[in-house]
């Protein structure tokens, strides 16, 4: 497996953006930011990492992340994350944030798992005004809130 950073076009990651957010509005709106990472299994890509600036110094944003289902659970996520801290590194910055659904229990564990802490929780985040259709639920638990977690890049 190599990562990669991705320069062609990004429409041909969508299907790879729509494991990681329900909302195709979302994913228009930030497709084409920022750098995009991939993981290669020879010439296939099996995941991505999305990595943009968030405006504030020294802070880059975890934007998407995907591993393919047949792919999970063999190390890929933590690769990426890996390769996407590096990179941010490599760019002066000191922070890493990534959201997610308060609701999406392996995403919680996931993240803290690969040091990032939660720092800050957004209210309604998840809901038609945003692009998630009404009543939306992971793992049985309703999709409303949002969680931001963070990653110092100084510690390690």
């Amino acid at each position: 497996m190599q990562i990669e950073r991705y320069d062609g076009d990004r429409e041909a990651l969508r299907p790879l953006f729509a494991l990681a957010d329900d909302s195709p509005t979302q994913i228009s709106n930030y497709i084409d930011k920022g750098e995009v990472l991939v993981a290669r299994d020879g010439n296939r890509i099996v995941g991505h990492v999305q990595v943009i600036e968030t405006g504030e110094g020294g802070v880059f944003e975890l934007k998407s992340l995907a591993v393919r289902p047949a792919r999970q659970s063999e190390g890929l996520g933590r690769a990426l994350i890996a390769a996407a801290i590096t990179r941010s590194r490599e760019r002066n910055g000191r922070r890493l944030i990534v959201a997610t659904a308060t609701a999406d229990i392996g995403n919680l564990r996931f993240y803290q798992r690969q040091g990032f802490r939660m720092c800050r929780i957004v209210q309604d985040a998840f809901g038609p005004s945003t692009g998630y259709p009404k009543g939306s639920a992971v793992n049985g638990i309703p999709l409303r809130d949002q969680v931001i977690f963070e990653r110092d890049l100084g510690a390690d």
